[in-house]
């Protein structure tokens, strides 16, 4: 599994790709909304995106409680956990 420094970077990678954000203006402790200007599109598309690549549904329940990079680094490394475990 990968460690927390490889999905921020995967994911501010991701980030900076979909939102034509300057990666370095993506940092783990960035809000999406108030730093990154994300809203409520933009979270459709990252959710999206980070189901293809764990090949995991996520409920948008899940993700309402994301306020911060780094709650996506989390819960993408949740995602990837359980997946590890069922295939186990």
């Amino acid at each position: 599994m990968k460690n927390q420094e490889a999905l921020f970077l995967e994911v501010r990678n991701s980030m900076a790709e979909l939102f034509e954000l300057n990666p370095e203006d993506i940092k783990p402790e960035s809000r999406l909304i108030e730093d990154l200007d994300l809203d409520s599109i933009d979270a459709v598309d990252m959710i999206v995106s980070l189901q293809k690549k764990t090949g995991r549904r996520i409920k948008p329940e899940e993700f309402q409680a994301v306020k911060t990079v780094q709650d996506v680094v989390d819960v993408l490394e949740r995602l990837m956990a359980e997946q590890q475990k069922e295939q186990k």
